[in-house]
């Protein structure tokens, strides 16, 4: 039974989609006018995981992440570039495809953008502004009437009387209410803008997502997910505008991830704390970003240091050393070896359906590995099931030679350490030990590990946590 922790309703819930087999998500994806950081790393493994799981238990699954390419923020810094916003949020969206390619986010199966959906957005606008859910302002922006749903605040828990005494009101604006909030703003001069009933103009940021996501999973989604700064306001103007729209409830189970801190502080600009997932592929291995990620449970708040990072590696350098380690041909195993693959099998799915406990299937692969390492070249059965479990979480699909011999920071190339390490097997063949043991020393200060076998030598380079 799968169990999802619900953010509506502030506990986990037996998960029953609204069409039995098949489940809807939407999630509110990135604003194209940069390029993404590690708090959207975060967003996109979390979701990427839960997607590969639901599929990996049987569900038919529709996943649709939304990209947001009408701003203030791709206008303002189109402006300042000088160039057109369309120019701008193609560049960050093939960016962003790049990064999340690069940590195995499989891409979603709609990925819908504002400016393909401007009919859909308008015509929601204009249904609430027939039923008297929104207003046209005497400055030409369009308003929702905050005053007209009276379950506003339920996913944040939040009162309206407690919310508007701490609003406050733009001296350009024209609200009734300091709580209302633009559906529709008015052109400005040197804008992009389209047409629409109320005049030229462009949607708000809220509107874009109620329309997007109706439009491709229906009026009622299974699940809605994001990071934790959309949950209010963001997702809670979400089911106002549309809940009044359509009359239905708009979401069956909310998902948040946690937020990600820097050094146990918030990251910020402001503060120069903050990473682009580019600034960390360039330092460390993709998978190694992912299962840091993923050693957290995503709703947790999760602490980003370069430590944390090393860790990570140190522990994907013992899953590929014991993959690599068993590599010999596949096999069923004994009876014995079945049932205990059998249990396996069933830990890491109980872990993941209780709310996609990721650190706890994580320990289950650990102990996979650990009983393959156990039965030696007869472990192969068990670190084929690592590999398979390891693919639901998007780790464990590269070569385990390649991953272990990755990129060093500093130090001696591939065909260097190859050349030394011939030497040192001439060298030891001479019984030359006094050589062989100067060139291990030699690749152990360059941070390169030697592990002899019977099979012959294989390196590996050391993190510096290890």
């Amino acid at each position: 039974m799968l169990k999802i922790y619900n953010s509506l309703s502030g506990q986990k819930e037996e998960f029953k989609p609204l069409q039995p087999g098949h489940v809807g998500i939407y999630v509110c994806g990135m604003t194209v006018y940069d390029l993404c950081h590690l708090g959207h790393a975060r967003v996109m493994v979390a979701f990427d995981v839960i997607t590969r799981y639901l599929r990996h238990v049987g569900y038919r699954v529709t996943y649709v992440r939304n990209i947001t390419d009408v701003d203030d923020k791709i206008f303002n810094r189109a402006r300042e570039n000088g160039e057109a916003f369309e120019q701008l949020t193609t560049r960050f969206i093939d960016a962003m495809h790049e990064d999340e390619r690069a940590l195995g986010v499989l891409p979603p199966d709609i990925e819908p953008r504002a400016t393909a959906h401007m009919g859909q957005i308008i015509e929601m606008i204009s249904q609430l502004v027939d039923t008297g859910h929104a207003y046209l302002a005497s400055n030409g922006d369009i308003y929702y009437r905050i005053q007209s749903f009276s379950d506003y605040g339920k996913l944040n828990k939040r009162k309206l009387d407690e919310m508007r005494a701490g609003a406050r009101v733009a001296v350009d604006e024209a609200k009734e209410n300091p709580l209302d909030f633009a559906l529709w703003k008015a052109a400005k001069p040197g804008e992009a803008f389209w047409s629409s009933p109320w005049g030229d103009g462009r949607p708000g940021w809220h509107i874009e997502c109620s329309a997007m996501s109706t439009h491709c999973l229906g009026a009622t989604l299974d699940i809605h997910g994001g990071g934790p700064d959309l949950k209010f306001p963001h997702h809670e103007n979400e089911i106002a505008q549309s809940e009044a729209a359509t009359g239905e409830p708009f979401v069956r189970t909310w998902m948040h991830a946690g937020a990600v801190r820097i050094d146990n502080t918030k990251m910020s600009k402001s503060l120069g704390n903050f990473f682009t997932i580019r600034e960390l592929l360039d330092k460390h291995n993709p998978e190694v970003i992912r299962y840091f990620l993923l050693s957290s449970h995503y709703r947790s708040a999760i602490n980003y240091s370069e430590e944390s990072l090393h860790q990570a590696r140190h522990s994907m350098d013992r899953l590929y050393t014991a993959l690599r380690n068993s590599c010999g041909e596949s096999s069923s195993g004994s009876e014995g070896d079945q049932a205990v693959i059998k249990q396996f099998r069933a830990r890491f799915e109980a872990a993941m359906s209780d709310d996609f406990n990721t650190p706890e299937a994580l320990a289950v692969l650990f102990e996979l590995i650990k009983e393959s390492n156990r039965h030696g070249e007869q472990g192969v059965i068990y670190a084929d099931l690592a590999r398979e479990l390891g693919l639901v979480l998007g780790i464990l699909q590269q070569d385990p030679e390649l991953f272990l011999q990755g990129r060093a920071d500093e130090g001696f190339s591939a065909q260097e350490i190859e050349k030394l390490i011939q030497e040192r097997l001439e060298a030891r063949a001479n019984k030359d030990w006094k050589r062989a043991d100067e060139i291990r020393d030699l690749l152990a200060q360059q941070g390169v590990v030697l592990d002899d076998s019977r099979s012959g030598t294989t390196w590996r380079h050391k993190r510096v946590s290890q």
